[in-house]
């Protein structure tokens, strides 16, 4: 009976895993802009924290797991829809916001950051198995989240206090601003992508 219900698990999670895979080009562009909808839908949990322009936001995690629904390029294609789209109007960066200001004021960096990082994720992901389970699933978002999103992020945040705000700061003071108040958010973000990243993808024994 157990060995049943996991067959039919096992089964299951591999069907879905290949399925977005194998639709044609239409299904795949309809698909990344579900995605790109739940990005936004996500970005709508917004709080700021003090000392920071920068709000916690839960897209993020819609970013982190883009790539794995999706696989690699159209996780990424996902993450641009949801940028175009907003600059173009469409009401789903945080805040309901929307327009070309979002991409040059102080969040901008974040914004690039979640393409290159669900590119990464997902591609990762698609190539090797191991990185399937739970601890190597954690390093792989970890490390999109810290050295892709957090670079991306900072470098933005440092020119637009530079050349929209002229206001020189040190990078001790970009940490505390665009990366220290977000890391126990984060961690809990990667852990919960990192677990989907378990319980949904095939291992190389399936």
């Amino acid at each position: 009976m157990m060995t049943s219900i996991a067959e039919r698990y096992f089964t299951l999670r591999k069907k879905l895993f290949e399925w977005p895979r194998a639709q044609p080009l239409l299904n795949k562009l309809a698909l990344s802009f579900a995605v790109a909808a739940l990005t936004g839908v996500l970005a709508q949990i917004k709080f700021y924290l003090p000392g920071t322009p920068v709000p916690v936001t839960g897209q993020t995690f819609a970013v982190l797991i883009s790539g794995v629904a999706l696989g690699a390029w159209w996780g990424g294609v996902s993450q641009l829809f949801y940028i175009v789209l907003g600059i173009a109007g469409v009401p789903w960066f945080a805040g309901l916001n929307s327009g070309v200001a979002a991409l040059f004021g102080p969040t901008g960096g974040y914004l690039v950051g979640f393409v290159v990082a669900s590119l990464f994720v997902g591609r990762y992901i698609d190539i090797h198995p191991k990185a399937r389970n739970f601890f190597p699933a954690v390093v792989v978002v970890m490390f999109a989240a810290s050295a892709i999103v957090y670079a991306t992020g900072l470098v933005n945040l440092w020119l637009w206090f530079g050349l929209f705000n002229k206001q020189s700061i040190s990078f001790a003071q970009l940490l505390q601003m665009g990366v220290l108040p977000f890391i126990p958010g984060d961690l809990f973000k990667i852990a919960l992508a990192a677990l989907t990243i378990k319980t949904l993808t095939p291992k190389e024994y399936e």
